[in-house]
């Protein structure tokens, strides 16, 4: 088990380094677990360097590790697991100085308004127009808005942008119709302000993935 810091500013420090913060980049936007040689390559350094930086990592929390084998083979002659590194999918942090409680009104204001359907349908309306205000930018492209919205896109061998990231994670969890709901009536509103595209929002709930994925348009 590992041993992490009980303080987030101690995890934040973690990545005040320059290698170690470009590592984890790299690592967190695979989707995947990496291991060392591929990690090493992804930022030009030498393996011995980024495993030492991998492993502070790993011992800042920001980071897990996991044992496979890379022929995918079992049993005898099948080799030594080797050691992988993959960012946790259930573990997020955030800084606030003093400390803030944000997530508490969240949950509250969630509470409150999943069983009205007035409120809901102002919600989303909001949602819609905050799409639409965070497209204003004219030299901003869907994929450009959405990195910058957090939501770290890719492409998948089909053509269709999938989003590794849930900004609202947590309150998903929670609250999964009500956030779900929200958070494509956000994108849609960003995607229609943009334009012509290529591609259009379609709800694709996946493990793992943002429930919100865009899908080529054809013709």
């Amino acid at each position: 088990m590992t041993d992490q810091p009980e303080q987030p500013l101690d995890r934040v420090a973690a990545l005040a380094e320059p290698i170690r913060r470009r590592l984890y980049a790299f690592v967190a936007r695979q989707g995947e677990p990496v291991d060392r040689d591929a990690a090493a390559a992804g930022v030009g350094i030498g393996r011995p360097l980024a495993a030492f930086h991998l492993d502070r990592l790993v011992s800042a929390g920001l980071l897990d590790v996991v044992f496979r084998r890379r022929s995918g083979r079992t049993g005898p002659g099948a080799g030594r697991p080797a050691k992988f590194y993959v960012r946790p999918a259930d573990r997020e942090l955030s800084i606030e100085l003093p400390p803030r409680s944000y997530d508490v009104a969240a949950e509250l204001l969630a509470q409150g308004i999943e069983d009205d359907e007035r409120a809901k349908e102002s919600v989303l309306h909001a949602a819609r127009a905050r799409g639409a205000a965070l497209a204003e930018d004219p030299s901003a492209d869907l994929v450009t808005l959405l990195e910058r919205e957090g939501y770290e896109p890719f492409t998948d061998p089909g053509g269709t942008i999938r989003l590794r990231n849930c900004p609202y994670h947590v309150l998903a969890d929670r609250h999964r119709a009500l956030t779900c709901s929200m958070n494509f009536a956000l994108l849609e509103g960003a995607a229609s302000a943009i334009g012509q595209s290529g591609y259009r929002p379609v709800a694709q709930p996946r493990d793992g993935l943002c429930c919100v994925a865009f899908e080529p348009v054809s013709g």
